[in-house]
């Protein structure tokens, strides 16, 4: 924090703590937060499809959801994301579509990635808007979490 401006990995943590409470309801450990122009916070969730039964229900697109809901419209112009692993084609779709200026994600992901890992949506000029992207801020913390939760499932699977 900076003059009570919450920084990049001030919000990064509070995003590690909703991925951290993902991952103690036995989701893949992913959360996000959503700010204003101002840093005002406009949402914070975690990753929920399976306690959904929904496959929509990434971190990200629950982050949007709220946060169209508090300010009453679908376009989130000048608002910034921030979120503990790199986001996928649809989570990438859907903030393209809400036109979030800033997107500051934690760990790449070479599997699934939209902003420059596998694919790089934000650099697409045939896409009528490109956000702005700040990759690997608070990214060791990030992967470690992703790392010891599918970790930890292979050693479950081999119990069973």
């Amino acid at each position: 924090m900076h003059n009570g401006i919450l920084s990049d990995h001030d919000f990064m943590q509070i995003a590690l703590t909703e991925a951290r409470k993902a991952a103690a309801a036995d989701e893949v450990p992913i959360g996000a937060v959503l700010t204003d122009e101002k840093g005002g916070i406009l949402a914070v969730s975690n990753n929920s499809p399976l306690r959904q039964c929904d496959p929509t229900a990434h971190a990200e697109i629950l982050a949007l959801r709220k946060a169209a809901q508090k300010i009453r419209n679908y376009r989130l112009l000048h608002t910034r994301l921030y979120v503990t692993v790199e986001p996928c084609i649809m989570c990438m779709g859907a903030i393209i579509h809400a036109r979030v200026s800033r997107i500051v994600f934690g760990a790449r992901d070479a599997k699934w990635g939209a902003a420059g890992s596998l694919y790089d949506f934000s650099g697409d000029g045939r896409l009528n808007h490109c956000p702005e992207i700040n990759g690997g801020v608070l990214e060791k913390e990030c992967r470690e979490m992703m790392q010891h939760f599918f970790r930890e499932k292979r050693k479950q699977k081999k119990k069973e």
